[in-house]
């Protein structure tokens, strides 16, 4: 039984899935259900319904795992450094794919599979430099983090707002203090007489709903955020998560890479999200992720994400393994991004099905990650790590350090 949320749009275009009667064979399921965030893993699919035809990803020199749909296709560039774009004028290039991105990228699961061929570039197997495109891509504007003023709550530095969007807080002056100082430069600060957490949340909360009303901070998911010194630290107050970027708080989430092995071969879960998802829409994605939410502790947020994203049962959620942390840091026009995601990895049944993920082979999710920019963007990053821990990136690369360290180039505290 398919899960669905509210922001699938039902269109009558096809998407493949593996038969549940004859294994190899392909079948067609709606559109609608080919998004991470709205299908389900039926447990009963992991010893009855579906054995995946991983062999079949060997069988050909051309793989063509990925059959072709209704969307519109990339035309593919063989480049070794060049992002492949989309055909309209809007290119996914760096400079776009680290920003909630509101037009849907338009790409098919043909263009993913031509692209993560080793003959689509021959020349490029031992290349790290599509890898530090994409972790660039998630660090951009530290030169212009000047234009930024300090958050501050109890004389501790907390987030980071932008001297223009900080005069939108100036007239609710029982909340927020902006102030000029020719020593400092200036800084935003909370009322003295909100001194508690609660008349805190409660106070910056309904800035946070008129701002949304003048959308000034759009896309409002009313889940709040802890906002503190450090990860684990006491909590100042909760913000607003869709008003994290804007008031520059570090922002906690958990990312799971799910993997499946055969034969001494390792092939991840892929997913594409929803054409209407308010950010990255219509691009691929990890088989589970979500942002931390105040009140509760990584592990279990990461068992309740993947009951709501992917249908996987406790039993097998949580076998994950934490593998540690990634980290960036944004700035986007007034948006500044402080990021710390949490990795886990969860090894899963070869003989198991997931609706509407595709099962990749790691050399070749590497190899989409490399030459295109079909990824959410800190999905690469949490991609790049799981490359580095099962030795999928060596020392014998050259830049193996600089692109190890790079995994953290936010504060990752």
């Amino acid at each position: 039984m398919l899960k669905t949320k509210s922001d699938v749009v039902r269109q009558p275009l096809p998407f493949s899935t593996f038969s549940p009667s004859q294994p190899g064979r392909v079948y067609l399921l709606p559109a609608c259900f080919a998004v991470r965030g709205e299908m389900a893993w039926n447990a009963y699919h992991l010893s009855h319904k579906i054995r995946l035809s991983i062999s079949s990803f060997r069988t050909a020199n051309s793989l063509h795992a990925f059959p072709n749909s209704s969307t519109t296709a990339f035309p593919l560039r063989c480049s070794a450094f060049y992002p492949i774009k989309s055909s309209n004028s809007r290119s996914l290039s760096a400079s776009t794919t680290a920003a909630a991105v509101t037009t849907p990228t338009t790409f098919s699961w043909e263009d993913v599979d031509r692209a993560s061929q080793p003959e689509f570039n021959p020349h490029d197997s031992a290349d790290l430099r599509g890898f530090f495109d994409k972790i660039k891509a998630c660090n951009r504007g530290s030169e212009l983090q000047s234009q930024f003023l300090p958050f501050v709550i109890e004389d501790q530095i907390v987030g980071y707002i932008h001297r223009s969007f900080a005069e939108n807080l100036r007239s609710f002056q029982n909340v927020f203090v902006v102030s000029k100082d020719n020593c400092d430069g200036g800084q935003v600060t909370l009322h003295r007489m909100l001194k508690s957490a609660e008349d805190r949340t409660r106070a910056v909360g309904e800035v946070i709903k008129c701002l949304a009303e003048k959308e000034l901070i759009p896309g409002i998911r009313n889940e709040l955020y802890p906002v503190t010194l450090l990860f684990g630290a006491p909590v100042f107050f909760s913000l607003e998560r869709a008003a994290a970027p804007y008031f520059g708080i570090k922002a906690y989430g958990v990312h799971m890479n799910g993997y499946v092995e055969k034969d001494g071969q390792k092939f991840l879960w892929i997913g594409k999200r929803s054409p209407v998802k308010p950010t990255f829409p219509g691009m691929l994605d990890h088989l589970v992720a979500g942002g931390l939410s105040h009140g509760i502790a990584c592990g279990e947020n990461l068992m309740k994400e993947c009951e709501e994203e992917a249908g996987i049962p406790r039993s097998l959620s949580s076998r994950a393994i934490p593998v540690g942390a990634v980290s960036y840091s944004d700035i986007d026009g007034h948006r500044f991004k402080r990021d710390v995601l949490f990795c886990y990895d969860l090894k899963l049944p070869e003989d198991g099905e997931v609706e509407s993920f595709k099962l990749i082979p790691v050399r070749h999710v590497a190899n989409v990650i490399k030459r295109t920019h079909f990824f959410k963007s800190n999905c690469n990053i949490v991609i790049i790590d799981f490359l580095f821990r099962h030795g999928y990136i060596t020392p014998e690369y050259f830049g193996y350090l600089d692109l190890l360290q790079s995994l953290k180039s936010g504060d990752c505290s």
